[in-house]
């Protein structure tokens, strides 16, 4: 080894020891964590690590940070809200898609997202979803089982965020993950039109984002599929507004903080999520079907559901860069090691996008972009309080009866909304 190799090797074993106090302390509690229903507290937040500074997108997903460090928190037991949670809150118990297709598009490989799938299925008591049974397939952004992208650690997280969100959301859904060849517009899009041509998809979530720019009129076409739901992720900034959530051809999902309340009609309520994204964007013309005022410009977003990391579904995900030992998830808390080691809590509108995807497949109707919702607004939870950020105290970042920027017109309340 040469010195500097050894001088680092020293450092990370320097690290790691000093963490080995907190942390003897901290994995009884991951040992004794309940099996359903029952959330971490967040006490920080952690971006799952898929943006790059070449790229121009990133995934819009957020994990509950380890009190031991920079990285995300990882248990050994499910955490977080359970599928029967999720499908509680919006009504969605007991339904069936009859076997039709979500695509998820996002970028890079998870190499063990199958894996990874079923150990989350398997642990949340649901059926296999397989390659074997003809549930899940993955492909290259050209709809190839090879050669796939290069694996990625923070993207891994993304997809497992999303297979696990689309399993709890709609258990018999078919699931397709297309895998694009990097987080930029073109591959990605190419992703998009290759999961709306697989026979048997009726919805395509998206979620990741990137600022608005003059390249994205061009790229809208690659969105616009009559007929299919494509759903978009609107952000984890807050106040403010990304692409491809901007575009006229979707379906922008803002996010919640989704909450039990025992003793009420629903037995949830919710709020808006501070850090979901919204607002008027600067560039995309205004849909026909959508009549805000004050923006004459796209509005994000349409509907919303649950995206705050302290309210998360708890994924599954084993794709890191140290190996599965307890020094390895000794250095994914401390940051010094890539990707996840178990259970992790995750929201951001990341989580929002899947789900609301997931209803699209359950309700089974033919839609035209983002228009579906705003003609059945009674099959929607109206969201009323919480705020974004600041824009002068309107409807773009803080919610209020009706339609609003942050949650839009609200969130499901069974299928008929979709």
């Amino acid at each position: 080894m040469s010195p500097c190799g050894r001088s680092r090797f020293l450092a990370v074993l320097a690290l790691a020891a000093a963490a080995l106090v907190p942390l003897s302390f901290a994995a009884p509690v991951a040992q004794a964590a309940p099996l359903l229903s029952t959330p971490l507290l967040s006490g920080g937040l952690v971006d799952l690590g898929c943006a790059t500074s070449q790229a121009h997108f990133h995934c819009l997903g957020k994990a509950i940070k380890s009190p031991n460090g920079p990285g995300p928190m990882t248990v050994t037991n499910p955490v977080g809200l359970a599928p029967a949670d999720i499908q509680a809150a919006y009504g969605l118990t007991g339904k069936t898609s009859g076997g039709r297709t979500v695509a998820i598009v996002d970028a890079m490989d998870a190499p063990t997202a199958e894996a990874d799938l079923a150990v989350f299925r398997s642990k949340r008591g649901l059926a296999p979803c397989t390659t074997a049974n003809g549930c899940f397939k993955k492909v290259n952004q050209n709809g190839a089982t090879s050669p796939l992208p290069a694996g990625d650690y923070g993207w891994a997280e993304e997809i497992s965020l999303d297979l696990d969100t689309v399993s709890a959301a709609c258990p018999d859904c078919h699931i397709l993950l297309v895998e694009a060849n990097s987080p930029d517009t073109d591959p990605l899009m190419t992703a998009v039109d290759t999961a709306a041509a697989t026979p048997g998809v009726v919805a395509i979530s998206n979620s990741y984002g990137g600022a608005e720019d003059g390249t994205i009129t061009a790229a809208d076409a690659h969105l616009n599929h009559p007929g299919i739901a494509v759903t978009a992720a609107s952000g984890d900034s807050g106040y403010g507004v990304s692409w491809p959530a901007s575009s006229p051809y979707v379906t922008a999902v803002g996010g919640t903080t989704l909450t039990k309340a025992a003793g009420t009609p629903r037995g949830w309520t919710e709020k808006t999520w501070s850090g979901a994204g919204s607002g008027c964007s600067a560039i995309e013309p205004k849909p026909t079907w959508q009549h805000d005022t004050a923006c004459a410009m796209r509005t994000v977003a349409d509907v919303s559901a649950d995206a705050d990391p302290a309210s998360g579904l708890g994924i599954y995900d084993t794709y890191n860069s140290c190996g599965t030992s307890s020094f390895c998830d000794f250095l994914i808390a401390l940051g010094l090691a890539q990707g996840a080691d178990g259970w992790v809590q995750v929201g951001g509108t990341s989580l929002s996008s899947p789900i609301i995807a997931s209803v699209y497949a359950l309700a089974g109707n033919s839609v035209t972009s983002g228009s579906y919702p705003y003609a059945h607004t009674s099959g929607l939870n109206d969201v009323t309080t919480g705020s974004n950020g600041s824009c002068g105290g309107t409807y773009l970042c803080t919610a209020g009866p009706g339609y609003d920027g942050p949650t839009g017109l609200g969130t499901p309340n069974g299928v008929t909304g979709f």
